[in-house]
């Protein structure tokens, strides 16, 4: 796929006739290129406006230096390509605009002409990157939408969304706490890839999955021989996430002796390298998670208090997915047609009976359980249309995951007859000798569950 910009838009700051009749015949080379010409810096200034590509730019004008034409092009407009074009091969000049911008310095002898032509396709070549580059932001910026990645409008992750919002529109911390699989990392990429610095990196870093001896090297980076295997300078985490977002997953894994170091750095925004002495700022936006309860990690003395108030923030709890009952189809659907998208298949539609088989099962994986069982269910059905069959469940906690929860009474009581009707394959009159009721209270109870759509 092409990135470059058609058609490409160019200046020729020159003031010298011969170079400048030169300059704009080898602009004018390619027919995309729309080329405009300047005899001094000011008018060039006015024009930035137009957000030109490419500037040639000659070093010696009537009315500034090229240095100070730099200067104010790069804070006008800073993706515009500089290229300087000067008579004074002066290799301390060159490095110095450089240095502060210029794509590349140029001197004016017989090589001028192939020179500035390679010059101006190789900016070109940079302008598509960074295009290339930007639309992929975008498109991460996209995919991470809040209404992309988190599905549900039920009463426990409503409340989830307005913590959300909340964080998006603030660099406040945020520690997010729920079981495993509930989308803790979902939930931080969200919040970052809808703020701000949605364009600044996201960095995770799962301190549970890092060995102890490796984690503050990991975090802070490290200088070239202050360990052994220490062979070359490294940045941490921190010092690659400036400017952006850093997700400390499982923080309630960290040591308690890097817990204090942590604590530094975040209350002084700085940190040093392991085995350096210089100090390096960083500003990041910091989201912690965890499966663990870290006020009473506290209480037990296994977490700081001092660096548990520091990374408190925003609280934000996701529910797991057994309060979610309104949301396990959504979701269901959601995962259902992403993954008919990435395998190129038609649509997959669940039937009733198996709607009503995930909305019974206890969901002890969570939402990640969920992804795995509606995919492995998508391959096993025929036709498209996953029957309650097609659904199996391979956690070991299949047995008994009967749970109390925040429904009516009502809700109770359609959950248990479901539960049993799926147990006992349908029967009916084995489930009311077992729940000691009538057959007609269980088709009672059926017909006002199909009426509800449960």
């Amino acid at each position: 796929m092409e990135y470059t910009p058609d058609p490409v838009k160019i200046f020729v700051v020159e003031d010298d006739p011969v170079y400048m009749k030169l300059v704009h015949y080898i602009a004018e080379m390619n027919p995309d290129h729309i080329v405009s010409t300047f005899t001094n810096g000011s008018d060039c200034i006015k024009k930035l406006h137009e957000k030109p590509a490419v500037v040639t730019l000659d070093y010696s004008l009537p009315d500034m230096t090229g240095a100070d034409v730099l200067k104010q092009i790069k804070q006008i407009t800073p993706e515009t390509n500089v290229i300087i074009v000067s008579s004074q091969e002066d290799i301390n000049t060159a490095i110095q605009l450089l240095k502060v911008g210029a794509y590349d310095y140029i001197t004016k002898d017989d090589e001028t002409k192939e020179r500035l032509l390679n010059a101006i396709n190789n900016a070109k070549k940079n302008i598509s990157l960074v295009q290339q580059i930007e639309e992929l932001k975008e498109e991460v910026a996209a995919k991470h939408e809040v209404s992309n990645g988190i599905i549900g409008d039920s009463p426990a992750i409503s409340k989830v969304f307005r913590l959300m919002e909340k964080a998006i529109k603030t660099n406040i911390t945020v520690s997010i706490t729920g079981e495993t699989g509930t989308g803790k990392e979902v939930v931080a990429k969200a919040i970052h890839y809808n703020s701000p610095k949605k364009k600044e990196p996201f960095i995770a870093v799962n301190i549970a999955a890092i060995p102890e001896n490796l984690i503050e090297s990991e975090l802070f980076g490290h200088e070239k021989g202050a360990f052994t295997g220490a062979m070359t300078r490294r940045k941490g985490k921190f010092e690659e996430a400036d400017g952006g977002t850093i997700f400390l997953d499982e923080i309630g894994e960290m040591d308690m002796n890097l817990q204090a170091k942590l604590l530094r750095v975040l209350q002084e925004r700085e940190l040093n390298r392991i085995g350096g002495n210089e100090t390096i700022k960083f500003d990041v936006r910091v989201i912690v998670a965890t499966h663990r309860n870290l006020a009473k990690e506290v209480k037990s003395g296994n977490f700081r208090e001092d660096l548990y108030y520091r990374l408190l923030g925003i609280p934000v709890e996701l529910p797991p997915l057994r309060d979610r009952s309104k949301d396990i189809v959504l979701i269901a659907d959601h995962f259902l047609k992403d993954f008919a998208k990435e395998n190129g298949l038609g649509k997959i539609h669940l039937t009733k009976e198996a709607k009503n088989k995930l909305l019974a099962y206890h969901w002890p994986g969570n939402v990640r359980e969920l992804k795995s069982v509606v995919e492995l269910s998508a391959v096993m059905c025929d036709n498209n249309v996953i029957e309650d069959d097609d659904i199996n469940f391979n956690s070991l906690q299949t047995e008994g995951n009967f749970t109390f929860e925040e429904l009516t009474l009502k809700l109770y009581t359609f959950k248990i007859i479901r539960h049993f009707l799926d147990k006992y394959d349908g029967n009916v009159l084995q489930v009311a000798e077992k729940l000691d009721i009538g057959k007609s209270s269980i088709y009672r109870y059926l017909k006002e569950m199909e009426e509800e759509g449960l």
